[in-house]
C-alpha cells in the first residue's frame, strides 16, 4: 500500500464527496471503510426483511436508561446512503440565521446561505440530483436550475397533490437523486428505505465513491474498522485499524474522520489520551453534545373507496409550513411522501397481521411531517466501558404534534377519512446531526467554518456531526455541499 497522505475515515455522504472533492489533487488518498459492498440479493427487494433489520449490523448502543437497542445504521460502502429515501433539499436561507421555533431558538450557522450556495450547485451536479424550481416559496436562490427534471408523479400521487393544490398548498416535486427508469429495471419497487444493488438511485458510493475510485491515487480499503485515532499535542499521528483479523496502525498527513454523528464523536471520546484527556477536539467539551435527530412521523391517510397503485410514490412535497403557521405563527417543518409502503412493510413495523396490513397498505397514502430537533448540550453521545451511550432528549415535539395535525385536517379535507400517524423513534438514524458542531468560537464549537478541528490541525471532522441545526429538510445535500467546499480548502492547504 502506497504510503497515504489523506486518510479518509468512512465513506458514507461526508467521507465519499470529500474523496471526490480531493480525487483530482493527485494526493494519494486511503478511504478506510468499516464495511464490505453490498450485493443484490433476495432479501434486497423485500420489505419483510430490511424493515425487520437483516440489514443492519448486530451491534447495540445503550439509551439513556443504560437498555440495549439496535441502531439503524448500515455499514457499507456509501453508508446509510444506501438506503436512503435519495431526498436532495436545500436547507432553506432561514436556517443559517437565528430563528425563533415554538420551543426554542436555533444559533444560526457561522457559514450564510450565500457561501453554502455554490457548493450546493456542485452537490446537485455530483449526485444528479432531479427536481424543479418556481413553486415552492420557502425555495431560497439557486445560481443554476436542477441538472434533470423531476421524478415523474404516478397518477394517484398527481391526484393527492391536486387536492392539496385545491386548498391552497404549494405542493411540488421533491428533489431527488434517482434515474427511475433506470431504478425500476430492477424491478416494480419504491426506493425509499430499499437498498442499491441494481443502479438508479444515486447514493455516497454510486457517486461520490465512484467519481473518487476514477482516479489511481484514491484507493478504498474494505473491512476496515477503525478503532482508536492517537494524537500528540495539536497533530492526530496514527490511527489503528482492524482488518482481516489483525489490528493494523498507519498515519497520514491530514486525516478526515467521516463515521457520521454517533460514531465520530465516540471514536474522539474513545480516543482520550494525556494530551487530551476528555477527548480529541474537545477542550470545548462539545464533542458529543447538542445530538440531534428529526422529529419524523409516518402519516397513513386510509380510504376503503380508494386504492393506491403506484409503485414508487416518493415524489411530492411542500414547505407552506416550513417557516409559519405553528402557535406564534412559529416554524413548523416539512411534508413530503413517503416511498410505497406496503403490506410486508406495514406488518413489519406495526405487528398487524399480514391480511389487515395488506389491504390498510393498498387503501392508502404514505406521507411524513418532519420537523427541527433544536441543539441541546444535555442531548449528547457519551462512551461508557466501551459502548456507545445515546441520550437523546428531543426538543421541539409540541410544534411536530402540530405539524402532524395540520397534515392530518388537510387530508382528511381531500377525501381520506381515517388518518393515522406513529413517529419514528431511536433505531430509526432520522438525520443524527450535531455532535461536533461548527462555529467559529473554539470554546463553544468542535471545528472551524472549514471543518478544521480546532485543537488539532492536521484532523477534519466531515460529516453531519459538524450541523450546528438541523434544519427541518433530509440533510444529506447540505453534507454532501460541506464535504465538496471542505475538499477544496484542504487540497488548496496542500498545495
Amino acid at each position: 500500500m502506497t504510503q497515504p497522505e489523506i486518510i479518509i475515515i468512512g465513506s458514507g455522504m461526508g467521507g465519499a464527496s470529500l474523496a471526490a472533492a480531493l480525487a483530482p489533487s493527485g494526493k494519494q488518498i486511503l478511504i478506510l471503510e468499516k464495511g464490505d459492498w453490498l450485493e443484490d440479493s433476495p432479501q434486497a427487494r423485500d420489505g419483510a426483511a430490511i424493515f425487520g433489520g437483516y440489514f443492519r449490523s448486530e451491534e447495540t448502543w445503550l439509551d439513556q436508561a443504560g437498555k440495549p437497542f439496535h441502531p439503524g445504521n448500515y455499514y457499507y460502502p456509501g453508508g446509510n446512503t444506501k438506503f436512503y429515501g435519495a431526498v436532495l433539499l436545500r436547507y432553506r436561507a432561514q436556517d443559517f440565521a437565528p430563528l425563533q421555533h415554538v420551543e426554542g431558538k436555533t444559533p444560526g450557522w457561522p457559514l450564510s446561505y450565500e457561501t453554502m450556495e455554490p457548493w450546493y450547485t456542485k452537490a446537485e451536479v455530483l449526485y444528479q440530483a432531479h427536481g424543479a424550481l418556481g413553486y415552492d416559496p420557502t425555495e431560497p436562490p439557486h445560481s443554476a436550475p436542477y441538472p434533470f427534471p423531476p421524478v415523474p408523479d404516478e397518477p394517484v400521487v398527481a391526484d393527492l397533490a391536486a387536492r392539496l393544490k385545491a386548498q391552497g398548498l404549494n405542493v411540488g416535486p421533491v428533489p431527488l437523486g434517482v434515474d427511475i427508469d433506470k431504478w425500476l429495471e430492477g424491478g416494480p419497487q419504491t426506493f425509499d428505505g430499499f437498498p442499491n444493488t441494481r443502479g438508479g438511485k444515486m447514493d455516497a458510493e454510486t457517486c461520490g465513491l465512484a467519481e473518487a475510485l476514477k482516479h489511481p491515487n484514491v484507493t478504498l480499503l474494505r473491512n476496515a474498522e477503525v478503532t482508536r485515532l492517537h494524537a500528540e499535542g495539536r497533530k492526530i499521528t496514527a490511527v489503528d485499524y482492524m482488518s482481516n483479523g489483525q489490528s493494523q496502525r498507519i498515519s497520514a498527513p491530514v486525516i478526515c474522520l467521516c463515521m457520521g454523528a454517533v460514531k465520530s464523536a465516540a471514536m474522539l471520546l474513545t480516543s482520550a489520551n494525556a494530551d487530551h484527556p476528555a477527548g480529541l477536539a474537545n477542550s470545548s467539551d462539545q464533542v458529543g453534545r447538542n445530538f440531534m435527530n428529526h422529529n419524523i412521523s409516518a402519516v397513513l391517510a386510509f380510504s376503503p373507496f380508494r386504492r393506491n397503485t403506484a409503485v414508487y410514490e416518493k415524489t411530492i412535497q411542500f414547505n407552506d409550513w416550513y417557516l409559519q403557521g405553528g402557535p406564534g405563527n412559529r416554524p413548523l417543518g416539512n411534508v413530503q411522501m413517503l416511498g410505497k409502503v406496503t403490506g410486508d412493510i406495514l406488518a413489519a413495523e406495526t405487528g398487524w397481521p399480514l391480511w389487515l396490513a395488506g389491504y390498510v397498505a393498498e387503501h392508502s397514502m404514505h406521507l411524513m411531517t418532519m420537523s427541527e430537533d433544536l441543539p441541546n448540550p444535555d442531548s449528547r453521545v457519551l462512551v461508557k466501558d466501551g459502548k456507545i451511550v445515546l441520550h437523546w432528549q428531543r426538543s421541539n415535539f409540541g410544534a411536530h404534534h402540530y405539524l402532524t395535525a395540520k397534515l392530518k385536517a388537510a387530508l382528511r379535507k381531500a377525501g381520506w377519512p381515517i388518518v393515522m400517524s406513529k413517529t419514528f423513534e431511536k433505531k430509526t438514524p432520522s438525520h443524527q446531526c450535531g455532535t461536533a458542531r461548527m462555529g467559529a468560537d473554539p470554546k463553544a464549537s468542535v471545528v472551524d467554518v472549514n471543518l478544521k478541528a480546532h485543537d488539532l490541525d492536521n484532523l477534519y471532522i466531515v460529516d453531519a456531526s459538524v450541523l450546528p441545526t438541523s434544519a427541518a429538510v433530509n440533510p444529506s445535500l447540505t453534507i454532501a455541499a460541506l464535504a465538496l467546499r471542505a475538499g477544496a480548502h484542504i487540497a488548496g492547504v496542500l498545495g
